[in-house]
């Protein structure tokens, strides 16, 4: 009668203490109604569509420079001398120009334009043929973003719509799209888009920068955190784990929306604000499992 009492006592323990192994640790939250907005991210390199090359106008030799690397020019600014390869060999054999024989042999080259010096071929002593560039003006008031676009989202992006441009360093430049270049890249299939900053700020060229596109608004529609939804190994089904009492939660399958930041948009069913869902100890739970819930 002893063996037999403590063994039905030992087994209702055994039970017991297996009822409540069985509950998995879980935290919940509710659906919240929010505004969310879907964004495309993609590149956009820093360049100047406007450059205008300065070349020599004689077969010579560059016999003095007066600008340097990233110097700004303004247009009619003297640049270089050349003088040409006969006056430099008349003054090699008698050292001096007859001044009645009215040739100089010098040639001033002066800016076509205003912009900075962004390539510099030649210095002084360099011998240089008729229409060699010498330099490179880029004109400051082309510069623009070059955003790489793919041809199929082309819908979301139109002419004077305004794009957000995140810079290295997180600093943030405003921008507006001016035009879409003719031609599209062969392999990747991604179109140009010309972006034109609203600010003054020096930015130098071939700086890539994160270009913000939205894509899609959704106000005040009900979102979940994106823990607190699941999926099959093929994205092709989404279910949440809903409780239907205090230890006891059951499978529901959603259809999700869009996703912006670390929510989800959850558009059937229409859960409540009371509906307890849960977002952390969901992962493999099965369709009707026994929790616990506790405080994160």
């Amino acid at each position: 009668m002893l063996f037999s009492c403590q063994s039905k006592d030992k087994a209702a323990d055994d039970g017991a203490d297996a009822k409540v192994e069985s509950q998995t640790p879980v935290t919940v939250t509710t659906v919240n109604d929010s505004t969310l907005t879907d964004y495309i991210n993609l590149s956009a390199t820093s360049t100047t569509l406007q450059k205008n090359y300065v070349k020599s106008n004689a077969n010579g030799y560059v016999e003095q420079v007066n600008t340097q690397l990233g110097q700004n020019v303004s247009k009619g600014q003297f640049l270089f001398t050349i003088k040409t390869k006969e006056a430099q060999s008349i003054g090699n054999s008698i050292n001096i120009l007859d001044t009645t024989f009215k040739f100089s042999g010098v040639n001033r080259i002066k800016a076509a334009s205003q912009g900075y010096i962004s390539q510099l071929s030649h210095q002084k002593g360099d011998y240089v043929a008729d229409g060699e560039p010498l330099a490179v003006i880029s004109d400051r008031a082309s510069f623009v973003f070059l955003m790489q676009l793919p041809y199929e989202l082309k819908q979301y992006v139109k002419i004077g719509q305004n794009v957000d441009l995140t810079l290295p360093g997180g600093i943030k430049v405003g921008g507006t799209v001016s035009s879409f270049m003719p031609t599209v890249d062969t392999v990747s299939q991604t179109q140009g888009v010309v972006l034109k900053i609203n600010n003054s700020q020096q930015i130098p060229e071939n700086l890539i920068a994160k270009a913000r596109i939205i894509k899609s608004t959704k106000s005040n529609t009900n979102s979940l955190p994106k823990s607190a939804v699941l999926a099959n190994e093929t994205q092709t089904e989404f279910w949440v784990m809903k409780l239907i009492n205090a230890t006891t939660a059951i499978k529901v399958p959603v259809k999700e929306g869009i996703q912006a930041g670390d929510r989800i948009e959850i558009l059937s069913p229409k859960f409540s604000p009371q509906d307890k869902i849960i977002i952390s100890g969901n992962y493999g739970l099965p369709d009707t499992a026994k929790v616990k819930i506790v405080t994160p």
